[in-house]
């Protein structure tokens, strides 16, 4: 399986973080493209967006100032296949990307992953307190999978609250 490119650029409003692609991600190239993924009706629906993408229209939302990339490029089945030592190595080279394209926010599609790249035992819900990338505000939302037991419009509620960084 292949990782799937990254969506960064120097500006951004937002860059969105996942765990890792999915095997669907890897065969296809695009970013959150299992079915059951719900990452797009996510965005649309709290308006981040002005319509649901496609997973093969990702590359668009640089168009809009909105990033994509992984935590860990290397696809799999579920989260709880990335091993401690992806995800250590998949930290530093996040922490790089951040610190030199330096977007308003960076939005974490799981707490899971915000507690792996921030070395934190716990966190709440949306913008943190502290900043990994000094300048670089940290913001945590429910993951989009649909394993995810929350209900979508408790998620979206969640994922509203980034507007404020989007309003230029």
């Amino acid at each position: 399986m292949e990782p799937i490119q990254d969506y960064v650029e120097y500006g951004l409003k937002i860059l969105f973080v996942g765990f890792n692609p999915s095997i669907r991600s890897s065969e296809t190239g695009h970013h959150f493209a299992n079915p059951n993924n719900r990452f797009w009706t996510i965005l649309s629906q709290s308006g981040i967006t002005p319509r649901k993408f496609e997973p093969n229209e990702d590359y668009k939302l640089l168009e809009l100032g909105f990033g994509l990339t992984n935590i860990v490029s290397r696809p799999t089945k579920a989260a709880d296949e990335i091993t401690t030592e992806e995800y250590e190595e998949g930290k530093v080279l996040l922490k790089q990307k951040i610190s030199i394209y330096r977007p308003k926010v960076v939005c974490f599609v799981g707490k899971g992953v915000y507690l792996e790249y921030g070395k934190k035992k716990r966190s709440p819900w949306g913008i943190q307190q502290e900043q990994v990338v000094h300048g670089v505000h940290d913001f945590v939302a429910p993951s989009s999978s649909g394993l995810v037991r929350m209900k979508l419009d408790e998620i979206v509620k969640i994922y509203r609250e980034l507007q404020i960084f989007i309003k230029d």
